[in-house]
């Protein structure tokens, strides 16, 4: 097998099936008296692997001395995404194998004191990641949006060194079996492409922005540890129920201490031993804020920990905000602690300007008070996890969230085979894992818009589903879809059903007259034929800042406005019987492709990729709040347990 053939295999190839299978728990690196973290936050070392097969970096072991030795590094920001830092546009579209580095100075006491262990913590890595440590393999990680780690206190324990020099290579390629999927299409016309042009396809919406995206830290634990905390909670008459599983790793000599605080600080409720429930009276519970004027109410979980070592006595603590809510789905209507809901928030994407993906705390300060000044109380994470520091807002100020995996742009027949399902299964237990104890997770999608009539598709998601059920039986499961409902083979396993609708937009172009006859025709035939509950999960147009027309055309502000009028005549309507939300697709103007379709990006935002209103902005602020005053109303004549 020679050139372009061969290239493609081993481009394709990626290492996978070599990589490390993760084990335990993936609790948030939080500081305590036990615990230390150190933000590696800043400039690293970058090299972009340009040899035809991108293999040059594994082939010579450039992680085997300082990158710079290898050849030119730039700097790169972490996190971020590599592709719009800098000026070069092949790097902007670079698919292959990129190569971080950086040399971290370490606190003393984390080398020399053996009871201590350091723990390197990924935080997203898009997508498959080889991590190296002084030269030495400790993790490899395939997909993109979620966290992992390796413990490396041997290799910093090992010498004299104060330093460690930490290598990560990583590969956004995409095939037909990662999520979300992709091909690598290989030109092999000479006389219109050079030799060996290859281009990545993808089947979604959106730029593949790749690199660090989230922050990587270090942290340490005692050698004997809390490894994870599982919390579910309930409600009987005005007393919450927090159920408690503590697993830990060390020491099978231990003591568990786990106590309940209010936010006042004041023990609500204690119990010993590593499974417990623990009963409090008249408990705060944890409402979307805009059921009421409070903000969300949170208690601390404290979790100590006293064990027996080879080296003698050993302590840990950890704190984990709880809040004490119930969810639940009826035939038509998703309750939250027993009281009906109604979903009126946006679609997300995590794209900031340059940063492309990276994690950025000014931006999302900016996006949380958008949604507030909005009247928004929840938001799809689509279409992918984002980052934990998202979801410890939303479980701070109430705002309600469908958790998603990146199970978009399925739709190629070998992308549901067994070994794309096994993967997915690998990322839903990854996701469930991060993410279960947030209380402003209330749902978990699966995926977003696959090819879900294909014959695949209905024992695809039937075994999704279900293991996603047997990981966290205390939530619904969804995907969303844009299938017709006849044909989907994945709808009857879900709990609440997510349609995705584009009237007037990808079809009938500009006839605005036929939204209302042909949403309210789709809503009737999908719950007649499942009697479940639907969410309107994506509606909108785009509109190009600045560019008005009157009568409202294709592209305008006045267009965008006006379709959206358009659905809301309907959803009206149908929120009295079994419509029990709406998501506007988007809240901002994203990034994706180069495309004639595409002026420099998707411009459904209500929002412009500078967080500037558009006109559908006003539109859906007064509708937002209108229906928020509603709930509200409701609330205050129906709800317990709220602040007072």
């Amino acid at each position: 097998m020679r050139g372009p053939a061969r290239c493609a295999l081993l481009l394709a190839a990626l290492w996978w099936g070599c990589g490390l299978a993760l084990r335990g728990g993936m609790l948030y690196p939080r500081e305590s008296p036990s615990r230390e973290r150190k933000e590696l936050t800043g400039l690293w070392s970058f090299r972009a692997d340009e040899s035809p097969c991108r293999r040059r970096g594994l082939e010579q072991q450039w992680y085997r001395a300082p990158l710079r030795e290898s050849g030119p590094t730039l700097d790169m920001p972490v996190p971020s995404s590599f592709n719009d830092v800098g000026q070069d546009i092949r790097l902007r579209g670079f698919i292959g194998w990129v190569w971080y580095e950086r040399e971290v100075t370490l606190p003393q006491r984390w080398t020399q004191d053996l009871g201590t262990r350091v723990v390197l913590r990924i935080g997203s890595a898009h997508y498959y990641a080889i991590v190296w440590v002084n030269g030495v393999h400790v993790a490899e990680h395939e997909g993109g949006h979620l966290p992992f780690e390796a413990d490396i206190s041997k290799l910093v324990q090992s010498g004299p060194l104060s330093s460690c020099r930490i290598t990560i290579a990583i590969n956004n390629t995409l095939t037909p079996h990662t999520l979300p999927p992709g091909t690598i299409l290989f030109q092999g016309d000479t006389s219109k492409y050079p030799k060996g042009y290859f281009v990545q396809k993808t089947n979604f919406d959106f730029f593949n922005y790749a690199g660090l995206h989230r922050p990587v830290l270090l942290y340490t634990t005692p050698v004997a540890y809390i490894d994870d905390i599982t919390v579910t909670t309930d409600v009987e008459q005005d007393t919450g129920l927090v159920n408690y599983q503590v697993f830990v790793q060390g020491s099978d000599q231990y003591q568990l201490e786990v106590l309940l605080l209010d936010e006042d600080g004041k023990v609500v409720a204690q119990g010993e031993g590593g499974r417990g429930q623990l009963r409090v009276p008249a408990a705060h519970l944890w409402w979307p804020y805009l059921m009421h004027e409070h903000p969300a109410y949170l208690y601390s979980l404290e979790v100590r920990l006293s064990a027996e070592t080879a080296d003698g006595p050993v302590s840990d603590f950890y704190t984990l905000p709880v809040g004490i809510r119930t969810v639940g789905v009826t035939e038509s209507q998703f309750l939250i602690n027993r009281t009906p809901f109604y979903f009126h928030g946006v679609n997300k994407h995590e794209d900031a300007d340059v940063r492309g993906k990276g994690f950025d705390w000014p931006l999302l300060v900016k996006d949380f008070n958008l949604l507030r000044w909005l009247g928004a109380n929840s938001f799809r994470t689509s279409h992918y996890p984002y980052a934990e520091e998202v979801l410890q807002l939303c479980d701070r100020y109430g705002i309600v969230v469908i958790d998603e995996s990146p199970g978009v742009g399925i739709a190629l027949k070998e992308s549901f085979n067994n070994e794309s399902l096994q993967h997915h299964l690998e990322v839903m237990e990854e996701l469930v894992r991060r993410d279960k104890n947030h209380p402003a997770v209330v749902m978990w999608s699966v995926a977003n818009e696959p090819a879900s009539s294909l014959p695949p598709a209905g024992y695809y998601f039937k075994t999704l589903i279900a293991h996603t059920k047997a990981l966290d039986p205390s939530r619904p499961v969804t995907f969303v879809t844009n299938t017709h409902y006849g044909e989907d083979l994945g709808a009857p396993f879900v709990d609440v059903i997510c349609v995705n609708s584009y009237y007037s937009w990808y079809h009938d172009f500009g006839h605005l007259e036929v939204i209302q006859l042909q949403l309210a025709t789709e809503f009737e035939n999908w719950y007649k034929t499942y009697q479940k509950p639907i969410i309107q999960s994506e509606y909108g147009a785009e509109s190009i800042a600045g560019l008005h027309q009157d009568p409202p055309l294709m592209f305008s502000e006045e267009y965008q406005k006006s379709l959206l009028e358009q659905y809301h005549l309907v959803l009206d309507q149908k929120r009295k019987d079994y419509v029990i939300g709406e998501l506007i697709w988007n809240f901002a103007d994203f990034m994706t492709d180069q495309s004639p379709m595409r002026v420099l990006g998707n411009k459904k935002g209500i929002f412009t990729r500078q967080r500037e209103p558009k006109s559908a902005a006003f539109l859906l602020r007064e509708r937002y709040w209108k229906l928020a005053n509603e709930t509200r109303y409701r609330c205050e004549s129906q709800c317990w347990g709220m602040p007072r």
